[in-house]
């Protein structure tokens, strides 16, 4: 079995989910233009770094590191990285496929990938409900029943 990573302070992904939902909330505004292209593939590529390096990883979380964290009380609990990087995964195919259809002229897609991760990005900046993290959860739990059978 292997053991639990590292903890990360659970703010900082909010924060970062917060920089994300601005970002989205322009995607929508700017439509299916060329300019609302280019930033979900911006976001899209921040969700591949967050995917492959973790939630730590990111522009987002360099900038909760430099210029939030210091202002900051240590955290009185710590988070397990993994169901935050598995989020981030969810938002990369999100985002991932607004980009691809996009591109291959479907151009009503770019906003509408930018509200459906908009709306995850919002709920996690807001109250702190990580829809991606709770999937990670809900298949942690569907794996270990399975076991059980």
């Amino acid at each position: 079995m292997r053991a639990t990573p590292a903890g990360i302070d659970p703010r900082g992904p909010r924060v970062g989910a917060g920089i994300t939902a601005v970002l989205l909330a322009v995607v929508v505004l700017l439509g299916p233009t060329t300019a609302g292209l280019v930033l979900l593939a911006v976001v899209a590529a921040g969700f591949g770094l967050g995917a492959a390096r973790g939630v730590t990883g990111t522009v987002q979380a360099w900038v909760f590191a430099t210029f939030v964290r210091p202002r900051l009380a240590p955290p009185t609990d710590l988070e397990d990285p993994r169901p935050p990087r598995f989020a981030q995964v969810v938002g990369l195919v999100v985002t991932g496929a607004g980009v691809l259809l996009g591109l291959a002229g479907v151009p009503t897609a770019v906003p509408w990938a930018a509200a459906v991760a908009f709306v995850a990005a919002g709920l996690n900046a807001a109250v702190g409900l990580c829809l991606g993290c709770e999937l990670y959860l809900l298949g942690l739990r569907l794996r270990t029943a399975s076991r059980r059978r």
